[in-house]
């Protein structure tokens, strides 16, 4: 359709080529691997094989000696990225169907001391949105691991006299749970010369091991992996703050602000028409918040409680259903009929696009907190406002109010961490199933 839309003689033929042409390179590009196939975060790899795949219909036109590459690469870009996207986001669905059954997962054996067990462990066995199950572990050592999966083997704490003590223990280990995977958590009591023996033996057994480092929370493309001296290194780079990729944010904020302002134009004026109506006060409300850097500024909200809340708030305090520094009540006495709806659809927060116009704001990043909440802080928390806060955030589309605050904290250090455009991109697409579905909003 896109080639005869574009004049395209043959039609046909064009599109066959580029479906192969495209089916190859992403082949060649290992997309369709287990460890890829349905995994979530190739949004960056699906554009870099587009590219791939207009060089290479580039250099068969021009060996070809037929028209410019243009119109070919330009269907190709209207026909592949978009139901790659529209593939990619439905198998992920389904994939992540599959592990909440218990399905599509890869049995696995973690090897390390207890404490660093448990951490392992109890982190994978959290989420389900990963292809690993733990079926057992092996301690190293005396200690003893509080995780759910049972102990299998026990390895000694210190280095064995027989180098092969250690194989033995966890092959026999991993044949009887028939695991797929062998992870080895970091330790000082498992690692050098006595890791590498162990890899041995899990290799030559036809099993993948795995050495887990620690580190939580860091993209993979924040990570690199290096040999000095025999010695292989870990190399962390820190957090996008700066370059080409900044600049294209504050530009995609404020084009993106403008335009929807323009968008929601009618919105607006009905939410303030029903505002006004439903209960004395003004239209906005204005709040001081804390932006990035702790620079404060004032946020506009459509007023979505009675005029003297501010006041109320203090009478409240005992009621508070959250158990971090925020403040939130399901069944808030202060809000309005009108206001239940706006919080309900999250409409409430739509002025706050003139605060992304103005540059304290973008629209994605974590949530702007209050200075109440600022000066109860601790270092962690204060990382939070290494960014700008956003009209929109992973907070806001993994349950809002329904998290803890550990949860919610944990989200936006994530975010700050391992902030990219493709992290934007995805999280404004999310945004609008949240909006629609309302969970975690009152």
């Amino acid at each position: 359709m896109a080639f005869h839309l574009a004049g395209e003689a043959r039609a046909e033929v064009c599109a066959a080529v580029v479906a192969v042409t495209w089916v190859l390179v992403r082949a060649w590009r290992t997309r369709y691997t287990w460890r890829d196939l349905g995994e979530r975060g190739n949004a960056d790899g699906s554009l870099r094989d587009w590219l791939i795949l207009v060089g290479l219909l580039a250099v068969v036109r021009a060996a070809t000696g037929e028209e410019p590459p243009f119109r070919l690469a330009l269907a190709g870009l209207v026909a592949c990225l978009p139901l790659t996207a529209v593939c990619q986001a439905l198998t992920h669905r389904h994939l992540l169907a599959l592990r909440r059954a218990g399905r599509a997962v890869r049995r696995s054996l973690v090897i390390g001391e207890a404490a660093a067990l448990d951490g392992l462990v109890n982190h994978l066995s959290r989420r389900t949105d990963h292809r690993f199950v733990v079926v057992g572990v092996c301690p190293v050592g005396d200690g003893t691991p509080n995780v759910v999966a049972p102990v299998t083997a026990r390895l000694d704490g210190q280095t064995p006299a027989r180098p092969s003590s250690d194989s033995l223990a966890v092959l026999a280990a991993a044949r009887s749970l028939d695991v797929d995977q062998v992870f080895v958590a970091s330790g000082p009591r498992m690692a050098g010369e006595r890791l590498r023996r162990l890899s041995w033996a899990v290799h030559e057994d036809g099993r993948p091991l795995a050495v887990v480092p620690g580190l939580t929370e860091v993209a993979q493309r924040r990570i690199a992996v290096s040999s000095v001296a025999g010695l292989a290194m870990l190399y962390v780079t820190a957090p996008s703050r700066r370059g080409g990729a900044l600049v294209l944010k504050q530009v995609m904020d404020r084009v993106g602000a403008a335009l929807l302002m323009v968008l929601f134009a009618p919105v607006f004026a009905a939410v303030a028409v029903a505002v006004r109506l439903d209960s004395p006060g003004t239209v906005l409300h204005r709040q001081i918040r804390v932006g990035q850097g702790g620079r404060v500024f004032h946020l506009a909200k459509f007023r979505t409680m009675v005029a003297n809340a501010e006041q109320l708030k203090h009478e409240l305090a005992g009621t508070n259903e959250h158990d971090g520094l925020m403040f939130k009540m399901r069944r808030d006495p202060r809000i309005t009929r009108v206001g239940r709806v706006l919080r309900r659809y999250s409409m409430d927060e739509l002025p706050q696009l003139l605060n992304v116009l103005q540059g304290h704001m973008s629209l994605v990043g974590p949530r702007p907190p209050l200075p109440d909440e600022v000066a109860k802080y601790n270092e962690v928390e204060l990382r939070r406002l290494s960014v700008k806060p956003g009209l929109t955030g992973l907070w806001q589309v993994s349950g809002r109010s329904d998290l803890s605050w550990d949860e919610t904290v944990a989200l936006d250090l994530r975010y700050v961490d391992n902030w990219s455009p493709s992290i934007d991109f995805g999280i404004l697409r999310r945004t609008l199933r949240a909006v629609v579905e309302g969970k975690g909003a009152y």
